[in-house]
């Protein structure tokens, strides 16, 4: 419980022999001083009854108006210490003086909305998704940003792992979007920089896992017959082609048009969907066979070449039905792509996203560089493309270990 106390700094006595009268805030032994603007000789306060004595000529309106100062900062302070019992000193001292609290979901959803369109779709989804998921956990709305510490953290992070099964990646991302509004509020000066309770508390990060088809696993895939029904056909084509065309990702090969591919030049030409970044490569005869698999006499230029995705008008105009229908589609190639896994006895699940971890450690494997396959998977930072490369590195330990005593 804090306590409040009017308090008359005698140190900070001026020229003419006045002192300010504060109020003192002390909560868990730290203190804090609110300025009341008024100011009174040394022998004109009795400090025993925190009182202006009666030899100042306005003592009656004084001690009326000290009482109200000190009654209103013990009305705030018991109400904000019902919501939350860690409440800092510093917290306290805002709140009376009045300075504004801001509301941790009422700032973080209404930041989102502001960034709705320049962010991609799938973004904003998630930092609403993990939002809400936070609020589920706190069970309302009304939390400030000086509410969560440390030891919010630490529940939620137990909450995601034992209520919820979240793996330490999840957990991690969890914990990612809270930051992330905390360096906002903070760099628009709503909350102070020193306001920061991730310095004070990590979740452990598990070591990269990309699971990918070796070689005889690849081959395994390509050689598999699958029923022709439905587009199980087309969906294992998609896969391969991935492999053999740079590990493009799911919503590039679904959006691949006639007018991105050179067969002149062998090469794809195209705007990345997640980077947004222009970017052309040349593909080998694998990828060519496949996408001439798929050519019609009537093709036209802004045709897609693969048929899985049903790309309508809309699709291209409505960024919220396109990331919705990319969601749905996506779920559907790993229905196809996880019976054909089970079919070659893969141990772990097959997703479109294999492709690209499969392309990246074939072409590492067959001696390309580093810096290309960089280029090549269109990532922002060399240091994502490394992880790759310490699989391999890994996986030739192993093989030493296994035949070289």
């Amino acid at each position: 419980m804090a306590s409040v106390k009017l308090i008359l700094k005698k140190q900070k006595v001026d020229a003419s022999g006045e002192a300010p009268i504060y109020l003192r805030l002390i909560k868990n032994r730290k203190t804090k001083f609110i300025s009341l603007g008024i100011k009174i000789a040394l022998n004109e306060w009795d400090e025993t009854k925190q009182r202006v004595k009666k030899n100042h000529k306005g003592s009656t309106r004084l001690n009326a108006y000290l009482a109200t100062k000190v009654a209103d900062a013990q009305g705030e302070i018991a109400d904000i210490e019902r919501r939350n019992i860690s409440v800092s000193a510093r917290k306290l001292k805002e709140v009376v003086k009045g300075k504004p609290v801001t509301n941790f979901f009422d700032y973080s959803y209404g930041r989102c909305e502001k960034q709705k369109n320049t962010l991609s779709f799938s973004t904003y989804r998630n930092y609403i998704t993990y939002l809400k998921k936070f609020e589920k956990f706190v069970g309302h709305r009304d939390i400030a940003f000086e509410d969560i510490n440390v030891i919010m953290l630490k529940d939620y992070a137990g909450y995601c792992s034992t209520t919820l099964g979240n793996n330490n990646t999840t957990i991690n991302f969890s914990l990612r979007i809270l930051n992330l509004m905390f360096r906002n509020a903070q760099k628009e000066d709503l909350i102070p920089r020193d306001l920061f309770p991730f310095n004070k508390y990590k979740v452990k990060k598990e070591k990269p896992n990309r699971r990918y088809l070796n070689e005889e696993q690849l081959q395994a895939l390509i050689a598999l017959q699958v029923s022709e029904r439905a587009q199980a056909p087309l969906a294992k084509d998609m896969f391969v082609f991935s492999v053999f065309a740079g590990g493009l990702r799911f919503s590039d090969v679904i959006e691949l048009k006639w007018k991105h591919f050179n067969k002149k030049d062998q090469r794809i030409s195209k705007k990345i969907c997640k980077t947004g970044n222009a970017h052309s490569f040349k593909i080998g005869t694998t990828a060519i066979d496949i996408i001439e698999k798929y050519r019609t006499k009537d093709a036209k230029s802004e045709d897609t070449i693969f048929p899985f995705g049903e790309i309508t008008e809309r699709y291209w105009n409505d960024r919220e039905y396109r990331a919705v229908h990319i969601a749905r589609k996506t779920a559907l190639m790993s229905q196809y792509l996880n019976t054909m896994g089970k079919a070659i006895e893969l141990p772990f699940n097959l997703t479109f996203h294999l492709s690209r971890h499969t392309f990246a450690t074939r072409a590492l494997n067959k001696g390309m560089r580093i810096e290309h396959v960089s280029k090549l998977m269109d990532h922002s930072d060399i240091g994502i493309t490394q992880i790759y490369a310490k699989i391999i590195n890994s996986e030739l330990d192993k093989a030493v270990d296994k035949y070289i005593d």
